[in-house]
């Protein structure tokens, strides 16, 4: 029985990419993700959130917006379109990654993965709208966001490599504290939603539920788990000099805590300047960059080849330079 064709096998059928270009294609997206975080962000603090006072038309009668619906709906209609945008990029990821010869089925799907997190973020927002921006559901919204950028950054980084199975690059104690950090920053994005659902940027002019919670006491649990990610980023910092780790990785560690840094020096200033809206939307982005440092950091303690004969590689401290530069 012939399969059934779809306009993607045909297309790869007639196209083959080059690394390169698949590799843009999925960069693409992950510029997106970010963008559709930040732009979200700003729908929020211009108090844009309803806009649209419906989904999916912006107003009962009309799918776009109205001249009556001023700033307000240009904005929330304009975030919408840029979702157009962000579904074109994953899709031009789809294409591309599928059109790879030989083709890489586990690489497809992650970008298949991609489509339906964006679908169903669409759904979400529609039902914050409609749910008069429920700030439940807006931090859901916020967090299928952050996890349709983990898979756009985890599909662009594995296009580079190759399908055979994970090989260590370094020793699994320091493996395992790089996914300490990853753990803990999901903990502090959460966290950051518990913020900004308890604060004063509800998203809307009108009265709008706050999350059943002091804010002041919000934003200092939050900050502990900064300080608890920090920590971790400095001793991932030094562990990886202690067992000579690979200079990509340690630069992935030295980006990280730079951008925790600068993350955190915005954190407190926007708590003791009375949160200005213009610097809620900077840490928004910065907590955008610094999960895409956690999801590069993580990522380069470990290498894919397609050679599935290759002995495993020692990891960096058993070699015996290493050895000596322990002792050292």
């Amino acid at each position: 029985m012939v399969g059934v064709e779809t306009p993607i096998s045909l297309i790869a059928k007639r196209w083959t990419p080059s690394t390169r270009v698949v590799k843009r294609a999925a960069l693409s997206a992950v510029m997106m993700s970010v963008l559709i975080i930040v732009t979200g962000g700003a729908v929020r603090l211009t108090g844009s959130g309803l806009g649209c006072d419906t989904w999916p038309k912006c107003t009962d009668d009309s799918l776009f917006a109205t001249p009556e619906q001023g700033l307000h709906g240009a904005i929330e209609f304009g975030n919408r379109l840029l979702t157009y945008v962000l579904s074109a990029a994953v899709g031009w990821t789809i294409v591309a990654v599928s059109s790879l010869k030989p083709r890489r089925r586990k690489l497809t799907r992650l970008a298949w993965a991609q489509f339906w997190v964006v679908l169903a973020n669409a759904v979400l927002g529609g039902i914050t709208v409609w749910a008069g921006l429920n700030p439940w559901t807006v931090a859901g919204h916020f967090l299928l966001a952050n996890a349709l950028l983990a898979l756009t950054v985890l599909t662009w980084v594995r296009i580079g490599e190759g399908d055979g199975p994970p090989r260590p690059r370094v020793p699994l104690p320091v493996s395992r504290l790089a996914w300490a950090i990853v753990a803990a920053s999901v903990v502090l994005i959460v966290l950051g939603t518990s913020v900004t659902g308890s604060g004063k940027h509800a998203g809307d002019s009108s009265d709008v539920p706050r999350m059943p919670w002091d804010w002041s006491a919000a934003a200092h649990v939050h900050a502990i788990a900064a300080w608890v990610v920090c920590a971790l980023a400095v001793a991932m910092w030094f562990a990886l000099r202690v067992v000579d780790a690979p200079a990509d990785t340690r630069a992935r560690a030295r980006d990280l805590l730079v951008v925790l840094l600068a993350q955190g020096a915005i954190g407190y200033v926007q708590y003791f300047s009375d949160v200005p809206e213009i610097l809620v939307g900077v840490h928004m982005f910065g907590s955008a960059v610094m999960w895409i440092a956690v999801l590069r950091l993580v990522l380069s303690v470990r290498e894919r080849t397609d050679d599935l004969s290759a002995p495993l590689p020692r990891p960096p401290a058993e070699r015996p330079e290493a050895a000596s530069a322990t002792a050292v």
